[in-house]
């Protein structure tokens, strides 16, 4: 008895989760955002290389963005994607302050302005 009701809670509750999110009319949708990506020349996340130094470059500035908590979860989301020791970083962000914020962390660990790219979109 004790695990149908259990059951029926945890039914209940992942019910409610689905339908309030139906309910408020917004479904997550990047569709619009991920247009550039469909390009042949974009550079894409399933393209970071498995070369150490890259992975490695990748993490740091990962951390880094982390660690600064005044950061928004869009920011924290930001794609970085190291190739060759160059880094493009994509993904929207709340404000011009956040953007600047990243690319500054990007740029004190790969060392130098012609190594980080930047296609951050501020959101509107």
């Amino acid at each position: 008895m004790k695990h149908s009701k259990l059951a029926l809670s945890i039914l209940f509750c992942f019910g409610a989760v689905s339908c309030y999110g139906q309910a408020s009319g917004t479904q997550p949708d990047n569709t619009g955002v991920n247009k550039r990506d469909r390009n042949a020349g974009e550079v894409t996340a399933d393209q970071q290389k498995v070369d150490k130094a890259d992975r490695d470059l990748t993490k740091k500035i990962r951390r880094s963005i982390m660690a600064d908590k005044s950061l928004s979860t869009d920011a924290h989301n930001i794609k970085i994607i190291s190739q060759n020791g160059s880094v493009t970083l994509k993904g929207p962000v709340k404000s011009d302050d956040e953007k600047q914020t990243v690319m500054a962390k990007a740029l004190a660990v790969a060392g130098s302005a012609d190594k980080v790219t930047d296609e951050i979109s501020v959101k509107q």
